[in-house]
């Protein structure tokens, strides 16, 4: 009811090694009752998307670690044995009717690279250890739409480990991105990447793009009381924002 388009509700990893989403096959029932919601989620590998598929969800994305060794403990597999899963997965999809076929998106974690002839739909940069900068930014997207072309990148997904996770953000949109991955309160975080923190706030998000005068389709209002809803479920997680704490300026009127 915020507004937000597209959330990733959940992944489809074994629940032996993550239990807390093992209830993702429900999750992704529940989001597609909601009316003009795009509903994503994650999959390790072919295995998990074809549970993906099996849910019905509209979006899948699959993590691509540049390192070798953050993908070999992130999910036990090399570069190769991960771009056999992502074939594994197009296949799976294009064997579904047109109409019915989700988009299939790689996330390149912790560097960045192109993954286009292996099959997936797009590519997004993700940072997963926070060490990035808009300069790094600019230069890596700049690459991938000279190598693969402007179609396939136009998302970034961005933790603010060191606090420059805005300044990312602004730096992917005046690029002409149009997709900013956040998290409500800036929960998050990959167990794999130590040290890195949860994504950039959500909140904090919509109000930079708001303030300047961008219209999110999002009502911050609204996304304040659903953190509140988040925060009551979720008592011991800490969470994260400055809009939050701050409050809307007085007189403050949304694009």
């Amino acid at each position: 009811e915020a507004g937000v388009p597209e959330i990733e509700v959940g992944s489809f990893v074994p629940a032996s090694v993550i239990p807390q989403l093992a209830d993702t096959a429900e999750l992704v029932k529940y989001a597609l009752t909601i009316p003009n919601l795009t509903v994503a989620v994650l999959v390790p590998n072919a295995r998990g998307a074809q549970n993906a598929l099996a849910a019905g969800a509209h979006k899948l994305s699959i993590p691509l670690s540049v390192s070798e060794t953050h993908s070999l403990k992130n999910l036990k597999r090399s570069h190769e044995q991960v771009l056999n899963e992502v074939k594994l997965i197009r296949a799976q999809i294009d064997a579904l009717p047109a109409d019915k076929r989700p988009k299939f998106e790689a996330g390149l974690s912790t560097a960045f690279g192109c993954t286009k002839e292996a099959g997936v739909d797009e590519v997004g940069l993700s940072d997963t250890t926070g060490y990035g900068n808009p300069a790094q930014l600019r230069r890596l997207a700049k690459g991938i739409w000279h190598h693969c072309g402007r179609e396939m990148l136009d998302g970034v997904h961005l933790h603010n480990t060191r606090g420059q996770g805005l300044a990312m953000a602004l730096a992917a949109i005046d690029l002409g991105m149009t997709t900013v991955d956040s998290s409500l309160g800036g929960i998050g975080g990959c167990p794999f990447a130590p040290g890195a923190s949860g994504n950039i706030v959500t909140e904090d998000l919509v109000f930079m793009l708001e303030a300047m005068g961008l219209h999110t389709g999002i009502d911050l209002e609204k996304l304040l009381a659903v953190r509140e809803l988040v925060q009551a479920a979720l008592p011991n997680e800490p969470m994260y924002g400055f809009t939050p704490s701050a409050g809307l300026p007085k007189g403050f009127s949304p694009a």
